[in-house]
């Protein structure tokens, strides 16, 4: 038996390392530990030198796809009785800082189970797991922990906590997890109308849109402002509320064959369009597809973006007679 301490630099915080590291050392029979720190992640790690040699070429080569490793570090240690392979609490090192994830979009999974009705969270619109959701925006210290984030308020649900101690969990160790129990909840508030909360806000803030008026929608890292993009005269208020005469307005859709519908897209545009940070893409706009000159005055192209949020979704879930393009601009 030999054993080795490893230590790693990079984004490897928040974005599933830890729970990587664990099965990788399960699927190795490796004992030790892997812990965060505000210098990266450490792991501890004992077994055979093949077992050893095996689990390093692992971790180094096929981290988790949000991590980015830039220094990978091992030295030999002395050989211990460890006979498991634990996730420990994090460390805190004086003067160390390490970088954390950006946010992440909505993974597919996660988009599924949004739309299922047989699902706990069903509807919510803050689900998220090891793959995606709030990274950096919701962090308020390092290590990337729970309460070192604005979820630290939200004391986890049995059936949370189960998913989040589980290692063969999609939400094992997912730092925001939550669920209609137990976390946050969205609520929609007008001059007009007062609070609503939960489905009965969203719903209104649906109503809004069709009925062509503005809303602030409060997303990851800020305000949009949203509007139906295909209503002129909405659009044109909002320039002249933002006090901007030209500058194109960027767009957000419910899917793919929204954006399909008004713009073309070649096969690396929509690669990057998919890419966990969905990103704005500018992309030319269909012939014969009317889009008002409002919102992008004097171009022929469109800056489009997916909906990356849940809440985003559901605000812009295809529905008759629901608009299906939305200007979508910051609040500042």
């Amino acid at each position: 038996m030999i054993s080795k301490i490893i230590h790693i630099r990079g984004t490897v915080q928040g974005v599933g390392f830890r729970p990587f590291v664990f099965s990788t050392a399960k699927k190795y029979n490796i004992t030790g530990w892997v812990r965060n720190s505000s210098a990266g992640v450490e792991i501890l790690a004992n077994g055979t030198p093949q077992e050893i040699k095996v689990f390093i070429t692992e971790v180094k080569t096929n981290p988790p796809p949000l991590a980015k490793i830039d220094t990978f570090v091992e030295s030999e240690n002395y050989s211990n009785g460890y006979k498991d392979f634990k996730i420990l609490q994090s460390q805190i090192i004086p003067g160390e800082f390490i970088p954390i994830s950006p946010d992440v979009a909505i993974c597919s999974e996660c988009q599924k189970e949004l739309f299922d009705p047989t699902n706990n969270r069903y509807r919510y619109p803050f689900i998220n797991c090891t793959n995606c959701g709030p990274r950096l925006t919701i962090i308020k210290g390092i290590p990337y922990d729970r309460p070192n984030t604005t979820m630290a308020e939200f004391t986890l649900c049995d059936r949370c906590q189960a998913e989040y101690d589980n290692p063969l969990n999609r939400r094992f160790h997912a730092q925001p997890v939550a669920c209609p129990d137990c976390g946050p909840q969205v609520w929609f508030e007008s001059l007009t109308t007062g609070s609503e909360k939960r489905e009965k806000g969203i719903q209104r803030a649906r109503q809004f849109l069709r009925d062509g008026k503005i809303i602030a929608i409060k997303g990851l890292g800020g305000f949009h402002l949203a509007c139906d993009a295909l209503n002129q005269e909405a659009v044109s208020k909002l320039r002249h509320r933002k006090k901007r005469s030209d500058k194109p307005f960027a767009t957000m859709v419910f899917d793919m064959e929204t954006v399909k519908k008004y713009c073309l897209i070649n096969n690396a545009e929509e690669t990057i369009m998919g890419s966990y940070e969905h990103p704005i893409v500018i992309l030319p706009t269909k012939k014969g597809m009317h889009v008002p000159k409002q919102v992008a005055p004097k171009m022929r192209t469109l800056g489009v973006m997916l909906a990356y949020t849940p809440l985003h979704l559901l605000i812009l879930e295809p529905e008759n007679d629901y608009p299906d393009l939305f200007v979508m601009t910051s609040g500042n």
